[in-house]
C-alpha cells in the first residue's frame, strides 16, 4: 500500500512545483512596472517646470542699475580766444655806464632795489673835475677882464676918430682886439661848460624808474668811460610788455576787431596754462608776417601793479578777438566723443539714459558752447565705460545729501 501511493505522492508534488513558482513572480513584476511608469510620470511633469522656472529666471534677472553723478546744461556767455607763446619783455632796459674816467667813491643803491628816475646810484670822485671847472672859470674871467678895458679903448677911439685926432687904422686895430677878446671869452665859457658836465657826470642818477640788478662793479674801483662793462642795469618793470605770436590766419580778424577800435583782453598763464598771471590790452602787432614761421608778432601792455611778470619770463598768452553770448554751455568732461562726433548721455525721465548727438564748439576753460541741447537738460557726468543707449542709472546723491553716509551710520 506504502509503495503503491508514493509515486502519485511524488508526481503529484512534482506538477504543483510549477504553478507555484509562477504565482509568486508576478506581484514582483506588477510592482516594478508601476515603479517604473511612476518614475517616467514624474521625470516628465517635472522637467517642463524646471524649464520654465529656469527660462523664467534668466528672463527676469535684469542688470543692475548703474550710479552716475551729473551736470546740467546752462545758459551763458563764452569767449573765443587765440592761443600763443609769448615772452615778457620790458619797456625800457638801461645799462648805466660811467661817462667820465675815475675812482667810485660811494654807491647809494642796494642790489634788486627799485629805484626812481633821479635817484642817486653812484658818485665818481669829483675833485679832478672840480679843479678843471675852477680853472675854466678863471680863464674865463681874465678873458673877460681884457675885454672890458679893450672895449673902453675901443669907446675912446671911436671919440678920437670922430675928433679926427687919431686914424682910421688905430681905430680899425682896437676894434679887432675886442672881437679877438670877445671870441676867446665865448671859448672860455664853453670851457666851463663843459668843466660843469664833466663834474655832473661824476654824480650817476637813475634815468627811469625800475629795479636795479646785481652790481658789476664795486666801490673804489677805476672805471673809464671806454668801459664795455656797464656799473648797472636797470629794467622798468611798470607797466611792462609781453610780446607773442600768433598764425597768420588770424590776421583778419584782428585787424577787424582793431578798426573798431576795441580793446582786445589779452590774459597771460604760467607754463601749465593753469594759473591767470595777469590781464591787460592788446597794444599794436608788427607791420611784416615772418615768413619762416608764418606768425606774427603782437604787442599787449600790462600794468604789472604786483610785478606778477618779470622780464623774459616764458607765458602763455590768450587773446580775446570775441564773445558768444547766451549759449548752451556744459562741461568739457561730460562731453564723448566717437567715429559719427561729439555726445552725451542724456537722462530720461523713467531713469534711462539716451545717447545723444551734440555739436562741440568754442571752449573756455573747464566749460565748452555746444549745440543741438537745451539749457536745463540733465546729462551723465561719470561712468562713461560702463554706460550704454538706454541703460537703467540711479543718480548719486551728492556730499552732504541724505543717503550718502547711510552705511556709517547703519549698527
Amino acid at each position: 500500500m506504502d509503495e503503491q501511493h508514493s509515486p502519485r505522492t511524488v508526481a503529484d508534488n512534482s506538477q504543483n512545483t510549477g504553478p507555484v513558482k509562477h504565482h509568486h513572480r508576478w506581484p514582483w513584476i506588477l510592482a516594478g512596472a508601476i515603479l517604473l511608469f511612476g518614475a517616467i510620470a514624474y521625470y516628465t511633469h517635472r522637467q517642463p517646470k524646471e524649464t520654465a522656472a529656469g527660462a523664467g529666471g534668466r528672463a527676469g534677472r535684469n542688470p543692475p542699475a548703474l550710479m552716475i553723478s551729473t551736470a546740467t546744461a546752462r545758459t551763458g556767455d563764452i569767449g573765443v580766444y587765440l592761443n600763443g607763446l609769448g615772452v615778457v619783455t620790458p619797456l625800457n632796459t638801461v645799462s648805466v655806464r660811467t661817462r667820465v674816467d675815475g675812482q667810485i667813491m660811494k654807491v647809494y643803491y642796494q642790489e634788486g632795489q627799485m629805484v626812481h628816475a633821479g635817484d642817486p646810484l653812484v658818485e665818481i670822485d669829483p675833485a679832478p673835475y672840480q679843479a678843471a671847472l675852477n680853472q675854466a672859470i678863471a680863464k674865463k674871467n681874465q678873458d673877460q677882464a681884457q675885454l672890458n678895458l679893450q672895449q673902453v679903448e675901443l669907446k675912446r677911439e671911436a671919440a678920437l676918430l670922430a675928433a679926427k685926432i687919431d686914424s682910421q687904422d688905430a681905430y680899425d686895430q682896437v676894434a679887432a682886439q675886442v672881437k679877438e677878446l670877445e671870441a676867446a671869452v665865448k671859448l672860455d665859457e664853453a670851457a666851463v661848460e663843459s668843466a660843469q658836465v664833466q663834474l655832473a657826470y661824476c654824480h650817476i642818477a637813475s634815468p627811469l624808474t625800475g629795479r636795479v640788478g646785481l652790481r658789476l662793479v664795486d666801490g673804489g674801483n677805476i672805471v673809464h668811460a671806454a668801459d664795455t662793462n656797464p656799473l648797472l642795469v636797470i629794467t622798468q618793470l611798470q607797466p611792462i610788455t609781453v610780446i607773442f605770436n600768433l598764425a597768420e590766419d588770424f590776421l583778419p580778424q584782428i585787424q577787424s576787431s582793431l578798426r573798431q577800435n576795441q580793446q582786445l583782453t589779452t590774459d597771460v598763464f604760467d607754463r601749465t596754462q593753469q594759473k591767470k598771471i595777469a590781464t591787460g590790452t592788446l597794444e599794436t602787432l608788427d607791420n611784416q608776417i615772418d615768413p619762416t614761421t608764418g606768425t606774427l608778432r603782437l604787442r599787449a601792455d600790462f600794468t604789472n601793479d604786483d610785478e606778477a611778470l618779470f622780464p623774459n619770463q616764458f607765458v602763455n598768452v590768450r587773446l580775446l578777438v570775441d564773445l558768444h553770448r547766451g549759449v548752451t554751455l556744459l562741461p568739457n568732461t561730460v562731453i564723448q566723443r566717437n567715429a559719427d562726433g561729439a555726445f552725451v548721455y542724456l537722462l530720461n525721465p523713467d531713469q534711462t539714459v539716451a545717447l545723444h548727438p551734440i555739436t562741440a564748439g568754442t571752449t573756455d576753460g573747464e566749460v565748452s558752447e555746444v549745440e543741438n541741447l537745451n539749457a536745463g537738460a540733465v546729462v551723465a557726468a561719470d561712468n562713461f565705460n560702463r554706460l550704454i543707449d538706454g541703460a537703467k542709472v540711479t543718480i548719486r546723491p551728492a556730499a552732504g545729501e541724505p543717503g550718502k553716509d547711510r552705511k556709517k551710520k547703519s549698527p
